[in-house]
Order: C-alpha cells, then structure tokens, then sequence
C-alpha cells in the first residue's frame, strides 16, 4: 500500500503543474475573448452587466470549442452517433501529432532537443507520397512500403543530426534548425519538378497517392478518421516500452542524465545518439506519412503544417512521457479541431486557439510563476527536468 501511495502522490504532483498551466491557459484565453467582444466595452458603466458579457462571450466560444472537437448535439437529428464527428476529427488531428511530439519526447530522453521534426515529417510525406502515388501494389502491401518509405527516408534525416553531433558536436539545436529550412524549400523545389507536380496543376501539388495505399477509414466514408489513430498508439506504446524495459532504452535515459557517467559505465554515447536520433526521424517521419496517407491523399507544400513545431509544446506538456504526450496531443488536436467551429458560431478569431497554445507554454516553461500564483511546493515541472537532462 505505501509503494502505490508514493506512486499516486509522485503521479499527482508530476500533473499538477501541467494541469495549472492549461487552466491559467484557458483563463486568460477567455479574458482575452471577452474583451475581444465590441459589445462589452458599451456596458462598462454597468458592472455587472460588464462581467456577465464577458463571461457570456467566453462561455459561448468555450462551448463552440467543445463542439467542434468532442460532441455536436446539432448533429444528432438523424443520428445519435453523428454527434461524435467532432471528436473524431480531434483525432485525425491527433494522430500524427502523437508521432511527431513522440520524435520530440524520446530525443529529449536521450538528452537531445529534436527542433528538426518539422524537417523530419516532411521526409516523411515526401517518402509516402513518393510510393504511394509512383508505385502499384496491392493494398495492404502498398501502404506499409508508403510508411517504410517515410520511415527510411526521415530516419536517415534525423540520423545526419545525431551523427554530427556526435562526430563533430554540432549543436543539434542549431543544426536541426538549418534542416528544417532546407526541408521546406527541398519541399518546394521537388513540387516543381517534372515527378513530383500533378499533370496539368501549375500549383505545388503531388498526384494523389494510389487507393491501395491510403489508410483504410474506421467507421466508414462519413468520418475522416482511419487506422492512423490506432498506429500512433501503438507507437506510443512500444516506445513506452522502449524506455522502461529495454537495454537499449535504459542506454538512452543514461546518455540523458549524465552522458560523463553513461561513458564511463561502458556505454557508446555517439552511438546513443546517432540511433535515437534515426528513431526520432522515424517517427516524425511516420507521422508525415499519417498524415498523406490518412486524410491529405497528396503531398501538398503545406502538408507539414505546424505539427513538427507543436511536437515541441506537446513532449513539454506531457512532461517528456509517452503517454503524457498523447494525452496533451489529443488536447491540441481538440483545440485545432474546435477552433473553426469557434470561429464560424461566435465569430471569434481562431488566432486565439494559437494565443491559447503560446499560454500553455509560457506556463509550462515559467514553473516558478505558476508556483507563486497557487503557492505550492515541491511539485516537479517540465523544466525541472530539462535541468535534470530530461530523465523524469
């Protein structure tokens, strides 16, 4: 009884702070949607008709959020289960989300600050789309070549920044910046090319990769959400796995805490590197072919979006954990997903899902703050790990 006593009080105090970040999130996200609205400022004369406008406006954007990512009851007319349409967007959103904050997670295990998954899915796309549109196979053949294509080739990425790190000590944060600059535009030029831009679009846009080698959909053509969901948890299981009960994962968490001491204990620290940093790619990778495969179809030069940069605010979130970073890639694939529904019933600007994101991290990387304002003590924050080399 005491050991899971001192697990549940450990688990407690490790989702506190993440917890508090996202409710001072949401609190000021609702401030600034009040104030947002014309209306109030014609009632600051009246107190309390000013506060309940404002609490109205928030109140009414929140609820739009809710059914725009989980439950629409305006759905539900012909069919109970159609309200659920929402949350399964949420999770077409999600789903690569999981892969790429995972790329972000295990490199940060290792000791590493992975910036480069923008990079790394558009690899990724790039290799799916590549096989899925050029190639004919037989359906189920043809879309896992598509996703060992994505894998090798954003493996292979995200492995020239381990290797320089640990041939060269090329910072990798410097280093995966300037690749993922060099992704973008590679992106832009090879949708120029002859292979690669669609017959008869002047527009950058691929062919639409083959039927055989899409993601097969759920719960039919009504819904947009396919088997990529059920990939990036099981992904994030195995790497669950990874980390707690293999060698090689405790090689990695070493290397993160003290890479001097993991050295001396025998261990290869630049092949610790150069390996994780291949896993990272692989998976950004993966998540770029969830991502062509599942709901794009076509290798578009926005198809990255900014998964490779949310990965980073996700992996922080869940404190650097796989099944804390699925849990904060669902919460952003809600707000992604109930942010046009926002948008279009209260005629509240989406921007503020983006104000909302940019809080949660302003929160989670000031621990102090957040520790003033609800006067705790003692209870571990993402950044107090990255000062302990990420091995939470």
């Amino acid at each position: 009884m005491s050991k899971l006593k001192n697990y549940l009080d450990d688990t407690l105090k490790s989702i506190t702070l993440p917890l508090l970040a996202f409710f001072l999130a949401i609190l000021s996200g609702g401030l600034l949607i009040a104030f947002s609205d014309p209306k109030i400022y014609k009632l600051w004369k009246s107190p309390l008709e000013f506060l309940g406008t404002g609490f109205a406006s928030a109140g009414h954007a929140y609820l739009a959020l809710i059914q725009g990512s989980i439950f629409d009851g305006n759905l539900t007319s012909k069919n109970f289960l159609l309200g659920f349409y929402p949350l399964s967007e949420t999770f077409v959103v999600a789903a690569p989300l999981i892969l790429t904050g995972l790329s972000v997670t295990l490199a940060f295990r290792a000791g590493l600050f992975n910036i480069g998954a923008q990079g790394q899915f558009i690899f990724g796309a790039i290799g799916a789309s590549y096989v899925g549109f050029h190639y004919n196979l037989p359906p189920i053949i043809h879309g896992l070549a598509a996703i060992l294509g994505a894998i090798v080739l954003a493996g292979l990425w995200g492995g020239l920044v381990g290797f320089l790190k640990a041939r060269t000590g090329a910072h990798e944060v410097i280093v995966t910046i300037m690749l993922n600059y060099i992704s973008i535009y590679f992106l832009l030029w090879l949708l120029s090319t002859q292979t690669f831009l669609r017959k008869g679009r002047q527009d950058p846009i691929a062919p639409p990769v083959n039927e055989t080698a899409r993601l097969p959909k759920i719960f039919g053509m009504d819904y947009r959400i396919n088997l990529g969901i059920f990939i990036a948890l099981g992904v994030a299981y195995l790497i669950h796995i990874l980390l707690t009960r293999t060698t090689w994962g405790f090689q990695f968490r070493s290397v993160g805490a003290n890479t001097l001491a993991a050295k001396t204990a025998g261990m290869s620290v630049p092949f610790v590197m150069t390996s994780v940093m291949v896993i990272c790619g692989g998976l950004a990778g993966l998540g770029g072919a969830v991502q062509v495969l599942g709901s794009e179809y076509a290798l578009t030069a926005g198809v990255a979006g900014s998964f490779g940069f949310d990965a980073i605010t996700v992996a922080l979130l869940g404190r650097a954990k796989p099944l804390g970073t699925v849990l904060a890639a669902l919460l952003f694939g809600a707000l992604r997903a109930g942010g046009l529904t926002m948008q279009a019933n209260t005629t509240t600007p989406i921007d503020i899902v983006l104000v909302i994101q940019a809080l949660v991290v302003l929160f989670i990387a000031a621990p102090a703050m957040v520790r003033a304002i609800f006067r705790l003590k003692n209870v571990k924050s993402s950044s107090d790990m990255a000062a302990k080399g990420w091995n939470g």
